[in-house]
C-alpha cells in the first residue's frame, strides 16, 4: 500500500483517522527499515519528533488545526534546527550545534509539521551527489549504485524511498532539481528571494543571503509541493495560469554547451506529443531566448563567486573587481529581461534538468570529472548549464519525472515559468506528469 501523501496525511490527521504520534511512528519505522544502505536520514530526533507529536495531538483535541497538521517530515542538513548539528558536510563543523530554528523550520512546524530529522549533503553544499567525511554516502533510492544527486540529496532519497511525504531543500546549482529528478519525485527551485533563507547558512555564521541561492520544497506529489511553498514563502504567489492543458510552451531539447541523452530526448518528444494532443502549443526554438552560451559565462562566474566565498584564493586566481561583480548583476538584469519576454509569449519552458539520469558514483573532484553521454567523454560541469537557465535569471523551476530511461532510472524535466510565477511552474509540472502517466 502506498504510503499517504502529506495532505492526506493531514487530512486523516484532522478526520480522526489516526494521530499524529501514530504517523510520527510509521515514518520512524519506515526510516528504521528503508535507510539501511541508502543513508539519507543521516542525523534523527525520534524522541523529540514524538514528543511534539504528543503535544500536537493534545493541541488537535483542543481544536487545532493547520496545513501540514501532524505531516511528519526530514529537512536537508544545512537547515539549522535547535539542539542539532549543522556540518554543511565538513569534518571541521562536526560538534557544531545550532540554537535556533531557521525561518523556514518555525514556519514548517507552526503548520504542524513533525520533524523526524536531518538528511545528507555533499561538504559545502557543492556537488551534484552526497557523500562527506561526517556522514558518509547517500545512495539513489531507486539503484544504490547511481548518484542521489546533490546537493539535497539525502532529502529526495527520502521521499522516493517513501520513508516521509515531504522534504525541504536547497538550490544553486540544480541542488533541488538535479536529486528530484535523479530519484524521481518533485523538486520546486522557488524565485529568488520569495522564501526565507535565516537560519540556512554555513555553521557558525549569521550572514546576508547568497546570491542566487534559494530554498525549496521537495515532495512526491505536487499539491503537497505547493502547499509547502506557500507555508514558507514570505510573499503570497499568484495562482497559477488557468490554461488547462493548454499551455503555450517552449521546448529546449539540448544545451549548445551540454549533451543530452537520447533517452531524455526522446522522453521530452513524447511529452511535447502529448501535450499538444491535448491542446498545448509547443515550440521547439524561439528568437527570444537569451544567447545561452552567454547567460552559463555570467551564471557560471557568479555561482563560483558566491561558491567560494570564504575560501582562499587559489593560485594564480585574482579576486573579481568591484566593477566586475557589479558587471555581473548588470549582466543578470539583462538576462533576466529577456527571459521576461519570452514569458510574454509563453506559459512555461520545459528542459533537462541535466543532460544525464543518475550517474555512477564519482568522487574525482568536479574540475576534473568527466562524464559520459551516450557513449561520448564529456566534461561534467557543462551540466550546470542546465541549472543556470533558471537560476541565473531568478526564475522559478520545478523539476518532475516523465520517464524511465533503458536502464530504468528517472528521467526528470525542469519546468521554467516567469518571475514570480511558481505555482504557474508547478501546475505545469503537474500538467506534464498526469499526461505523461495518463500514457502508460
Amino acid at each position: 500500500m502506498a504510503e499517504r501523501t502529506a495532505l492526506g496525511t493531514a487530512a486523516a490527521i484532522r478526520s480522526g483517522e489516526t494521530s499524529a504520534l501514530l504517523e510520527a511512528e510509521a515514518a520512524i519505522a519506515r526510516i528504521e527499515a528503508r535507510d539501511g544502505q541508502l543513508n539519507a536520514v543521516v542525523v534523527r530526533d525520534f524522541d523529540r519528533a514524538r514528543h511534539a507529536a504528543a503535544e500536537l495531538d493534545q493541541r488537535i483535541r483542543n481544536g487545532f488545526d493547520a496545513p501540514l497538521l501532524g505531516v511528519p517530515m526530514t529537512i536537508k542538513e544545512s537547515f539549522n534546527v535547535a539542539g542539532l548539528p549543522t556540518t554543511f558536510g565538513f569534518e571541521e563543523h562536526r560538534d557544531f550545534i545550532a540554537t535556533e530554528d531557521a525561518v523556514a523550520v518555525k514556519r514548517l512546524k507552526a503548520a504542524g509539521a513533525i520533524l523526524l530529522g536531518k538528511t545528507n549533503v555533499p561538504p559545502a553544499l557543492s556537488d551534484l551527489q552526497s557523500n562527506n567525511p561526517v556522514y558518509g554516502r547517500t545512495r539513489n533510492a531507486i539503484n544504490p549504485d547511481r548518484s542521489a544527486g546533490g546537493s539535497s540529496g539525502g532529502s529526495a532519497v527520502a521521499l522516493a524511498a517513501g520513508m516521509v511525504p515531504l522534504e525541504f531543500g536547497s538550490d544553486i546549482g540544480g541542488s533541488i532539481r538535479a536529486p528530484a529528478a535523479f530519484n524521481g519525485v518533485y523538486g520546486h527551485k522557488p524565485t529568488w528571494g520569495v522564501l526565507p533563507t535565516d537560519g540556512h547558512c554555513h555553521p557558525g555564521t549569521d550572514g546576508a543571503r547568497s546570491v542566487l541561492s534559494v530554498i525549496g520544497p521537495l515532495a512526491r506529489d505536487a499539491d503537497d509541493l505547493e502547499t509547502a511553498l506557500g507555508v514558507v514563502a514570505d510573499h503570497p504567489l499568484a495562482p497559477a495560469r488557468q490554461h488547462g492543458p493548454a499551455w503555450r510552451i517552449l521546448m529546449l531539447t539540448d544545451h549548445p554547451l551540454a549533451k543530452v541523452q537520447r533517452a531524455i530526448v526522446s522522453a521530452m518528444e513524447t511529452l511535447a506529443n502529448v501535450l499538444e494532443k491535448a491542446g498545448a502549443v509547443v515550440d521547439r526554438s524561439s528568437d527570444l531566448l537569451p544567447d545561452l552560451p552567454r547567460q552559463h559565462a555570467g551564471y557560471w562566474q557568479m555561482l563560483n563567486i558566491a561558491m567560494t566565498r570564504r575560501q582562499p584564493a587559489r593560485e594564480g586566481q585574482q579576486e573579481p573587481t568591484l566593477e566586475a561583480w557589479l558587471h555581473l548583476h548588470d549582466e543578470q538584469a539583462r538576462i533576466q529581461r529577456q527571459w521576461r519576454r519570452l514569458f510574454e509569449q509563453y506559459d512555461l519552458v520545459i528542459a533537462p534538468v541535466m543532460g544525464m539520469t543518475a550517474f555512477p558514483h564519482d568522487d574525482t573532484p568536479l574540475a576534473e570529472r568527466r562524464l559520459d553521454v551516450d557513449g561520448e567523454d564529456t566534461q561534467f560541469f557543462h551540466q550546470f548549464a542546465f541549472a543556470g537557465l533558471a537560476t541565473f535569471p531568478m526564475l522559478p523551476a520545478t523539476s518532475v519525472r516523465i520517464g524511465t530511461d533503458p536502464d530504468g532510472m528517472p528521467i526528470g524535466v525542469q519546468i521554467i515559468a516567469d518571475l514570480y510565477a511558481d505555482r504557474t511552474a508547478i501546475a505545469g509540472a503537474r500538467t506534464a506528469h498526469d499526461l505523461t502517466w495518463g500514457q502508460a
